[in-house]
């Protein structure tokens, strides 16, 4: 009798990195990298991961692959590095494609709003909801599964004073 092997894929972790911070480094220019000049916003968004290995926290720097049951802790780190509050602050964490959000593990400093896309950021709400059909065939709307988030954004009411720093976080299980 042949034995069955589930089969594992190694996920590149410099791919999920790449995907990550580009996604929250660019949202961040976007909105706000300016010369700090003229009472400027200038952050700086910097995103660093730690594998969750055997109960130990590994840098995704020191990690050559992940594999699936793994979990991946991402930390976004702004700082205003310019001579102006930067008003309206939001930085986004993507969830790469062969992971998936793990829920309740998004965390921030401040008075952070969390919310999350499942469209790749088209849009984003608190809960996001799916049309579901029913058993008799209506339609209703549920909850969408953590498994469908693309996208985690943290929204901050108070603004990033100059010279200010803020940590958002969140996990994804490799898949």
């Amino acid at each position: 009798m042949k034995k069955l092997r589930r089969r594992v894929h190694a996920l590149p972790v410099a791919v999920l990195c790449l995907m990550v911070v580009g996604g929250a480094a660019a949202f961040a220019q976007r909105q706000y990298a300016s010369k700090a000049q003229n009472g400027r916003p200038e952050v700086k968004v910097v995103l660093s991961g730690a594998v969750e290995r055997n109960a130990v926290r590994l840098p995704v720097e020191k990690v050559a692959s992940v594999t699936p049951g793994e979990t991946l802790d991402w930390t976004i780190t702004s700082q205003n590095e310019g001579s102006a509050p930067a008003h309206e602050y939001k930085t986004v964490g993507q969830i790469p494609r062969g992971t998936s959000y793990i829920a309740g593990s998004a965390t921030a400093d401040g008075s952070a709003s969390v919310t999350y896309s499942i469209d790749n950021g088209q849009s984003y709400t608190a809960q996001p909801m799916i049309e579901e059909k029913q058993s008799d065939g209506s339609m209703k709307r549920v909850a969408a599964p953590v498994s469908m988030y693309t996208q985690v954004r943290y929204e901050w009411a108070d603004p990033l004073a100059d010279g200010g720093k803020l940590t958002a976080s969140y996990k994804v299980h490799v898949k």
